[in-house]
């Protein structure tokens, strides 16, 4: 059995999403794939690839250490990989009482640092494979507001509100715009945690009614902006509402005041990927300021 999911990036409504705000998301061209192979012997042989064809997970685990709930020793991967197993099996109790055991590949076709979602693509497969609900898997292991699941399950760009986190609302959007050669993505080498980010805003925000209304106008206004300078004066109003909530100066003042352009930061704040919107080709501006991975629009979005 083959499945694939692809990656996500959150264009508009990260943190106040967690707060009902309606977000706006896109899946990217890269992704994981899941290679599940049935086998007699009753182990579980699990190893997933980088994009490069490394190794960075190889674990093992017994079927019926897996299925007993017995207290499993090893490495944080491999704690990891046994929680998601058991709320899968949890939901769908058959798929591993065959007797055997399985064989599973799964492979990055990104680096896994770049943050695209290697957890949620993973999340998303394991639940194409058991025949589950994958936001309940999610809530039932890592957690989340869950958008990054409707990326890879619809493939398309769309709205997201966290109406309920195990049925959430999704609604499909078109989303092409007319000045897509004026948008990039620029990675900042700087791994954030999801769930740390979470925390923060969580003890930093205040009352956001206002700011909820506002973001969810900012998230569908976005998908009509009829021209760059309208996008680009929406993105710039989104930085400032954000970094208002958590206190942070948005990234264009704080590392680009100097930058021709407008600039978003993208999920968790201070890391990852920003969207940068252009006139010109960024990419040499980005490498003098040690920043070496831009990607235009049409090879980072699926199309």
């Amino acid at each position: 059995m083959d499945f694939y999911s692809p990656g996500k990036l959150l264009i508009a409504g990260e943190y106040v999403v967690l707060d009902g705000a309606k977000a706006f998301a896109l899946p990217t061209a890269q992704g994981q794939s899941m290679h599940v192979e049935s086998i007699e012997e009753a182990v579980l042989y699990w190893t997933s690839y980088d994009v490069d064809g490394k190794i960075w997970m190889q674990e093992q685990v017994a079927m019926d250490q897996l299925l007993n709930h017995e207290e499993i020793k090893g490495s944080a991967h491999l704690q990891t990989l046994v929680e998601v197993l058991r709320a899968a099996h949890n939901q769908n109790p058959a798929l591993l009482q065959g007797g055997g055991g399985f064989k599973v590949r799964c492979k990055l076709t990104f680096p896994r640092l770049w943050g695209l979602g290697t957890s949620s693509t993973w999340i998303n497969n394991v639940a194409q494979w058991f025949g589950i609900n994958p936001y309940q898997l999610l809530q039932e292991s890592f957690g989340g507001s869950g958008y990054d699941i409707a990326c890879a399950q619809h493939k398309s760009a769309l709205f997201y509100q966290l109406t309920d986190p195990i049925h959430p609302r999704v609604e499909l959007v078109e989303f092409q715009p007319v000045f897509s050669k004026k948008i990039y993505f620029v990675y900042l080498n700087e791994k954030q945690s999801s769930k740390e980010a979470i925390q923060s805003y969580r003890t930093k925000k205040g009352l956001l009614s206002t700011e909820i209304k506002r973001i969810s106008e900012i998230s569908q206004a976005l998908v009509t902006a009829p021209s760059a300078s309208v996008f680009g004066q929406l993105i710039r109003e989104h930085e400032t509402i954000v970094g208002r909530i958590l206190d942070i100066q948005p990234i264009q003042t704080r590392l680009f005041p100097d930058f021709n352009g407008a600039i978003k930061s993208l999920g968790a704040w201070g890391g990852d990927f920003i969207l940068v919107l252009s006139d010109e080709d960024p990419t040499a501006y980005f490498a003098g300021k040690g920043y070496a991975t831009v990607l235009p629009y049409e090879q980072m979005i699926a199309q």
